[in-house]
């Protein structure tokens, strides 16, 4: 016996025939008459009718079965417009293969009930289209990079020191020594494109900010990209470019998924190169434009990356933040020592969503900074060594993959765009 999934079932080309159908009840209704279900599976939804005059028994299972059973339904294939998707199976034969009594969730419960049962949460149409969205985001990032030749690289987790400041660190205990969880790949990155060029690695990254913001979270998926002789306008265009594939991507892919939580598959087209590109003073005027006031060498928030979000309908870079708040490894602006050559690439409503720079080739530049920031250089020597022997220029960036997943899927918080969320009060399920 053949079953096919719900969307091609949808295509009613095997309206008038015999269908079988696997999946789980997601809805159901009932009168004296008929039953309804709406039966699901990981493509689509369609509705079940059961005539109570031809076949009590299956009136009487459908009237009495609990949400999320898993199900396996006969019956014809019938062009019904009242039904969503247009098509309704009238069953001849409803199994159940695994009964669920009592499910847990129902409408209208609160945020952080549907955060406690996450692994059920998961059916939901929603957040199930989100899933799939969230791996074609993957997709064509692997894509994107390997076309432009780009080669996987897999860094460790553990890691003697911090690449983006202490006071964010996961400290473990490894033996008889202190490591911590990575913050980033960066000490290793500079190491790879020595041997590759090009090199790029998607890995989980870790950082104890106690934020409770909608775009925070401890643990999450982090693409980071780090390449020998290019420029920083070279890496721009390389941010631009990416987030192009993404947008490209998840519209040819995932029609279905984007209309199902109310996105236009065609905005994402709209998103090309170049994008609008401002400076980090250009910002700051900009915010006094909305009576939002940030000092000169303040980072920017959230805040402020939405607020100048608002002045452009597309992803928009902001260059030369000041020195004093960049890593150690941001190069300086040969015209401007007081700021350096990075860039941030801000989303609409989300704010920033990829963190770059050209990276500083000097040796001793380097150890300077590293001790400003608290870092002994020699927890790192190891990293040095890139600016030892045969140090050329260089940049990378690192990419937030949920928070761009969160912009393309106009949700409100990065919690929905991953699976099990980890924050500063959550750790299970």
């Amino acid at each position: 016996m053949k079953f096919p999934q719900i969307r091609e079932l949808l295509t009613g080309k095997q309206a008038g025939k015999k269908v079988a159908l696997r999946g789980w009840v997601a809805r159901k209704r009932s009168s004296k008459k008929m039953a309804f279900l709406t039966i699901r599976d990981s493509t689509d939804r369609i509705q079940v009718s059961i005539n109570r005059k031809k076949n009590e028994e299956n009136y009487n299972i459908a009237d009495g079965i609990g949400y999320e059973s898993a199900v396996l339904i006969e019956g014809i294939l019938a062009k019904d417009d009242r039904a969503p998707g247009g098509y309704e199976i009238k069953a001849e034969k409803i199994e159940v293969i695994g009964p669920s009594e009592n499910f847990p969730i129902s409408k209208d419960q609160s945020q952080e009930f549907l955060l406690d049962v996450r692994h059920l949460a998961l059916r939901s149409q929603r957040l199930t289209a989100m899933l799939k969205i969230r791996s074609s985001v993957f997709e064509a990032i692997h894509t994107y990079l390997r076309k432009e030749g780009y080669t996987e690289v897999q860094p460790p987790m553990f890691t003697t020191a911090g690449s983006e400041g202490g006071s964010t660190l996961f400290e473990l205990k490894y033996f008889d020594k202190k490591v911590f969880l990575s913050q980033s790949w960066q000490f290793y990155a500079e190491n790879f494109i020595y041997a590759l060029e090009k090199a790029y690695t998607i890995a989980p990254s870790f950082r104890a900010e106690k934020s409770k913001t909608a775009r925070h979270v401890t643990e999450y998926w982090h693409a980071e990209v780090e390449a020998t002789w290019m420029d920083f306008e070279g890496l721009q265009e390389l941010m631009e470019n990416l987030v192009t594939a993404i947008c490209k991507n998840v519209a040819k892919k995932n029609t279905h998924e984007l209309k199902a939580i109310g996105r236009n598959p065609k905005d994402l087209l709209k998103i090309k190169p170049p994008f609008p590109r401002i400076t980090y003073s250009e910002a700051l005027e900009m915010l006094k434009k909305q009576e939002i006031e940030i000092p000169y060498g303040s980072d920017l928030g959230s805040r402020e990356e939405r607020a100048i979000g608002k002045y452009f309908d597309k992803p928009v870079i902001v260059t030369r933040y000041p020195r004093e708040i960049m890593a150690f490894y941001k190069k300086v602006d040969p015209e401007n020592p007081k700021v350096c050559l990075n860039a941030n690439l801000l989303l609409p409503e989300v704010g920033e969503v990829i963190d770059g720079s050209e990276r500083e080739s000097d040796l001793n530049k380097i150890i300077e900074s590293l001790k400003h920031e608290g870092i002994p250089p020699e927890e790192v020597d190891f990293y040095l060594d890139t600016r030892r022997y045969g140090s050329v220029q260089h940049s990378g960036f690192g990419m937030g993959v949920a928070r761009i997943i969160m912009w393309i899927c106009g949700f409100d918080t990065i919690k929905d765009v991953i699976a099990f969320p980890r924050t500063m009060t959550r750790v299970k399920p």
